[in-house]
């Protein structure tokens, strides 16, 4: 049975490219690196739901009925 992980890689292509981060940063920066990497993915969460609010506001007002 062929399982794909992620992008198409199996689970020994995974490991490689682990090995070779590893080898590339080392034990000590990873750790940096992936608390970098979490912090972007929440600002960019932060953003696009900012981005959904204000859409979402503004549809909002333009189907109030208008009072004269």
């Amino acid at each position: 049975m062929n399982t794909m992980l992620f992008l198409g890689m199996g689970g020994q292509e995974i490991i490689i490219v682990a090995l070779i981060v590893l080898l590339l940063f080392g034990g000590k920066k990873i750790p940096e690196l992936m608390r970098g990497l979490g912090r972007g993915v929440k600002e960019f969460k932060d953003a696009k739901d900012g981005i959904r609010s204000e859409i979402q506001k503004g549809m909002n007002e333009e189907n109030k009925p208008s009072e004269n």
